[in-house]
């Protein structure tokens, strides 16, 4: 059986990103924790990141409608100032692809694949194989 953390490291490897995290929707946390991720060589956890709330920030209002969102750079994306401090404490994010994973519904959980420093273009193939990881994720939960 595949495991979270096997499938956030086969979409680390086939991206080439920095990082790759699964957030849940805990009970009682606001800030949506990182349960499992998969790091770059030389790359910060987010696991113990609670600065960021994750329920102000545009990109979880987008995922709440059902949409992936994608960015090339993310600087660019939103001028919202939350925003933006949140891609300094996320160890200096500059594009990201963003996946829900709905259930009954509701945003369960969030599959993101990070690029720190600089922007990048993200291929067909790479938002895909994180669409099919959210799948995957969904899967096991």
């Amino acid at each position: 059986m595949t495991s979270l953390a096997a499938v956030l490291e086969d979409l680390l490897a086939s991206t080439g990103a920095s990082r790759v995290t699964l957030r849940r929707d805990v009970p009682g946390d606001y800030a949506f924790p990182v349960v499992a991720e998969a790091l770059a060589p030389g790359v910060g956890s987010l696991r113990e990141e609670r600065s960021v709330h994750l329920p102000g920030q545009p990109v979880v209002a987008e995922l709440e409608r059902g949409y992936q969102v994608v960015q090339d750079d993310s600087r660019t994306a939103y001028d919202d100032p939350a925003f933006q401090r949140m891609l300094v404490a996320y160890g200096g994010l500059a594009a990201q692809i963003v996946t829900p994973v709905h259930e009954g519904g509701t945003l369960a959980a969030i599959v993101s694949v990070h690029q720190l420093g600089s922007p990048r273009e993200w291929t067909e193939a790479e938002v895909a194989a994180a669409a099919a990881a959210a799948e995957r994720v969904r899967g096991l939960l």
